[in-house]
């Protein structure tokens, strides 16, 4: 049967229809909607400032501060220091405390998650209240607990408490014996890191060769030797270079060694036990989303309970636990900011709190806080988003 018609060709689509071109449209829509908020709000900011007669810039951070900060890692004088230098004495405050809190609350949080699927009755009830209480109770408060009802009625300078290694503990904060390096004590730090690097090769390689022949090899007798041993040998072949000063009673404080602040010790520690909380929740998830069978297989294998959580259990549910142990470690650096409240010299409370209201450049304060914090949260995600990648499961 011949077709006598001719074909009917589609018409082109109406640009406005094409989801492609509406979907430019409403993303450009949608910036220029957010352009028009951000230019008036910085126009208005400008308009008030210039009404009350405030200055605008960064020419504040040369200026001279004229106040004094109790903890510094970084060289810092009230009469000589500028607003710049203090901004960044308290940003190495927060990271300080950050960066432990990180790290202990990782620990504890893991301990806790495994305590709360332990056969043990009372283990797991005790890491069970430990959970609920931690959790339910605002980190604001146990802030305020650990300092005003643990640390603070601590005994004064005179009556301080002696602790082993020649250590002080009073109301003022812990005092420990500061170590002196004479000639040859940078040899020792050289061993020591050399031991971290060597350790960190020889476990890979460990791992390998597990990988590869089942084999497994002495990796924490190995890195004692190197982390321990290797320094030790190093301070007696170079005659023992370093030396300590000890705290001792001076009037009615204590000079020599050093200094850890109170507001230091209750902000880590309350950031510490308030993140491990949640991580051990987010721990216990991930090693409940484990399949019973691998346990059933390695304990077929004859691997006991010990062996089968940290070679079969943990390496598995690590897929499951680093993304919201990320959330965690962002939380804990944010939530430092809390240091304010108990007069820790972090980032907010010198340069958010004494900075700004000593110069009255809150807009150019707040918006170097924000990026501050907005650039470790970016940061922090990377270096996470990158061992979650190499945690995550290939397929072959």
């Amino acid at each position: 049967m011949s077709t006598t018609s001719a074909e009917i060709k589609p018409g082109k689509a109406s640009l406005l229809y094409d989801p492609k071109i509406r979907g430019y449209a409403y993303q450009f829509v949608l910036l220029a909607v957010v352009g028009f908020l951000i230019w008036s709000a910085a126009s208005n900011a400008i308009e008030n400032l210039r009404a009350q007669k405030i200055a605008s810039g960064f020419g504040f951070w040369h200026n001279a501060s004229g106040f004094d900060i109790n903890q510094k890692l970084i060289p810092y004088d009230a009469s000589t220091g500028t607003y710049g230098r203090a901004f960044w004495v308290g940003l190495l405050n927060t990271l300080l405390v950050a960066s432990i809190g990180i790290v202990l609350s990782t620990f504890l949080g893991f301990f806790v998650g495994v305590a709360r699927l332990s056969s043990n009755w009372i283990v797991s009830k005790i890491a069970m209240i430990y959970v609920e209480v931690i959790r339910n109770i605002p980190l604001l408060l146990q802030l305020f607990f650990w300092y005003n009802a643990v640390l603070k009625p601590l005994p004064n300078p005179r009556q301080s408490i002696i602790l082993p290694a020649g250590a002080l503990l009073n109301n003022r904060g812990l005092y420990i014996p500061d170590p002196q390096f004479g000639p040859g004590g940078s040899l020792i730090i050289w061993a020591f890191l050399i031991g971290l690097v060597a350790t960190f090769i020889f476990r890979s390689w460990a791992r390998k060769q597990q990988a590869a022949t089942g084999k497994q090899y002495p990796i924490g007798l190995v890195a004692l030797g190197l982390i321990v041993v290797l320094p030790t040998l190093v301070y007696f072949a170079t005659g023992r270079p370093i030396t300590f000063v000890y705290p001792e009673l001076a009037g009615f404080n204590l000079r020599g060694g050093i200094q850890i602040f109170p507001e230091f010790v209750a902000l880590l520690i309350g950031l510490t036990t308030y993140t491990a909380g949640f991580i051990a929740e987010v721990v216990r998830a991930g090693i409940l989303a484990v399949s019973k069978g691998q346990t059933e297989a390695a304990h077929a294998l004859g691997l006991r309970a010990g062996p089968t959580l940290k070679l079969v259990v943990i390496p598995q549910a690590m897929r499951v636990i680093i993304p919201p142990l990320t959330s965690n470690y962002l939380n804990l650096t944010k939530n430092s900011s809390l240091a304010v409240a108990i007069g820790y010299p972090d980032l907010v409370q010198v340069f958010t709190g004494t900075v700004l209201n000593q110069t009255g450049q809150a807009v150019e304060v707040v918006a170097i806080t924000m990026a501050v914090y907005l650039t470790i949260s970016l940061v922090t995600s990377l270096f996470m988003n990158i061992y979650n990648k190499r945690m995550a499961l290939v397929e072959r």
